[in-house]
């Protein structure tokens, strides 16, 4: 009954904040605007499908990047001394203090044609080059926004790991490459999918980023879905649709990436 009273703020903060929303975008996706049953607005996401792709493959891209310079990052913060290890920590966290908007907004403060980086470059005769309103602007926005997220899980788990094991591997014969990719990334691949999840999850349902550095031409599912409830051309059903389809195609993805993360961990357990 104890545990029942304890775990009872939690099912009724799912139940106000998890399911009912969900169960309100599975009703629109799946009903007109009368209420009566129809699968034209799932049916209707098929012609979006180029910006699904879009979203997929930016999100992707952002995804990867904060891995390759996050593992590092994270691999030197575990391993270094104790009393070092919050001040670095907080200098990591310290860029998520400041507003996500301010923070985006300055990004096109440095990347305009006038901005910061092609007046630098005009110094020495280079540019200027059009830096905003590319796809390479929203992925580097992406990036800057969700590192920490990459960072942290990794960090946490990183610095379990026990030291021993690793001078056991080098006292075997292991090489510091051998130590990293045999040892190391098979014990930290919980924190890898961890920060892999933190920063697909929300750089494919962006909309900011998209919105600020990307222009209109760079449109992602999180502009389309913000579109159809804010936008000119309010169509709710058509943005719970939407919404369901981009759940499922993210739950997917998930579960498949999961199932690697399995296999990799029952072949270091073998």
């Amino acid at each position: 009954m104890r545990k029942k009273l304890i775990s009872a703020p939690y099912v009724v903060w799912m139940a106000v904040f998890i399911i009912v929303p969900l169960a309100m975008v599975a009703y629109f996706a799946f009903t007109d605007g009368d209420g009566n049953f129809t699968l034209d607005y799932i049916a209707n996401v098929a012609q979006y499908t180029n910006i699904f792709v879009r979203s997929i493959w930016l999100a992707a891209i952002a995804t990867v990047i904060c891995l390759i310079i996050a593992y590092p990052a994270a691999f030197i913060l575990g391993t270094m001394e104790k009393k070092h290890q919050s001040t670095m920590i907080m200098l990591v966290m310290l860029p998520m203090w400041m507003n996500f908007l301010l923070r985006t907004y300055a990004w096109m403060t440095l990347l305009g044609n006038n901005g910061i980086i092609n007046r630098a470059l005009g110094l020495i005769g280079l540019g200027p080059y059009k830096l905003l309103n590319t796809q390479g602007a929203v992925v580097l926005g992406m990036v800057y926004n969700y590192l920490p997220y990459m960072i942290l899980p990794l960090y946490s788990v990183i610095v379990k790991i026990d030291k021993m094991l690793l001078e056991a591997a080098q006292d075997l014969g292991a090489n510091s490459r051998k130590v990293l990719f045999k040892v190391v990334f098979p014990l930290s691949l919980p924190g890898v999918m961890s920060g892999i999840t933190m920063v697909f999850v929300p750089a494919i349902s962006t909309f900011i980023i998209s919105r600020m550095l990307g222009g209109g031409s760079n449109l992602l599912i999180g502009d389309l879905i913000e579109m159809q409830f804010l936008g000119n051309s309010y169509n709710p059903n058509l943005g719970a649709g939407i919404s369901l389809v981009l759940m499922v195609i993210v739950l997917l993805i998930m579960t498949i990436m999961n199932q690697f993360d399995s296999d990799d961990e029952d072949r270091v357990l073998i």
